[in-house]
């Protein structure tokens, strides 16, 4: 069976071109122009992948993708972005809106083929453990569940995307260790893009909001400067109280997001 690819793109001439390059390679294309056909057909045919412009008419890219994400139906599809848009602040917007890689036009097919096939191939990876190797899927107070793409963190669980759980195996294997962005890049996404490191930040930042008590100040994640990222799980007596530190932050930050909800509905 093809994998099925949604294309979302306004510019006829370039929908068709890239179509009809991803038909050629042996993929099955649902072609929309506006953001509304788009989140129809996403609802429609669950592709195995979104490939999605920011500028659209009726809804944007950035707000349809923000769509996906909250509907439990499409949360889990990969969204490649394209789009002219290429400063860092763009990049930032897609990511935080949910993106899992961005490709700046003009890109060459060749280049937009191997981010595809990289995103398909993490999406449907091969069981933890299965490469000869041997896997770290837990220590201290951290546990991965690949069925899942969940990590269980102090006895609770933590919804990742498959993205943000690729990064922390990434980092969970070397823990203690500091972990270079060329390695990231190479092993998270599976191929070796430009050294604009942004992307790495912004997913490093969603991590953290979701497992550091103060994201601003991280315990666990760090960052060493000039050479990359670093996860220190404490263990033994060190666990001490953090459990509950962790606690109250997490009924702070739910707290803090039901008063944005309420604020957004009441000026709706």
């Amino acid at each position: 069976m093809k994998p099925c690819i949604l294309l979302i793109e306004d510019d006829q001439d370039m929908l068709e071109l890239v179509s009809n390059h991803l038909e050629h390679n042996g993929f099955d294309v649902q072609k929309a122009d506006d953001g509304i056909k788009g989140q129809a057909l996403a609802l429609q045919y669950t592709p195995d992948l979104v490939l999605l412009d920011l500028m659209l008419p009726k809804v944007d890219g950035l707000t349809l993708c923000q769509r996906l994400r909250r509907d439990e139906r499409t949360a889990g599809i990969p969204i490649l972005m394209i789009t002219a848009l290429g400063g860092t602040k763009d990049k930032v917007s897609g990511f935080n809106s949910g993106a899992d890689d961005y490709l700046t036009k003009p890109f060459d097919l060749e280049e937009l083929q191997v981010r595809v096939k990289a995103l398909l191939r993490r999406t449907d990876r091969a069981p933890l453990g299965t490469n000869g190797h041997h896997e770290i899927l837990s220590y201290g107070p951290l546990t991965l569940v690949p069925e899942r793409f969940e990590a269980i963190w102090f006895e609770r669980p933590v919804r990742l995307t498959h993205l943000e759980f690729e990064l922390l195996h990434c980092l969970l294997q070397r823990h203690g260790q500091t972990v270079a962005p060329s390695l990231i890049l190479k092993e998270v996404w599976g191929y070796e893009p430009d050294d604009d490191i942004e992307t790495i930040r912004v997913h490093v930042r969603h991590l953290r909001t979701k497992l550091e008590p103060d994201p601003r100040k991280p315990r666990f994640i760090k960052t060493v400067y000039g050479a990359g990222y670093c996860l220190e799980l404490p263990t033994g007596g060190q666990l001490e109280g953090l459990q509950d530190v962790l606690a109250q932050a997490r009924q702070e930050r739910e707290e803090r997001e039901a008063q944005n909800d309420q604020g957004e509905r009441a000026s709706a």
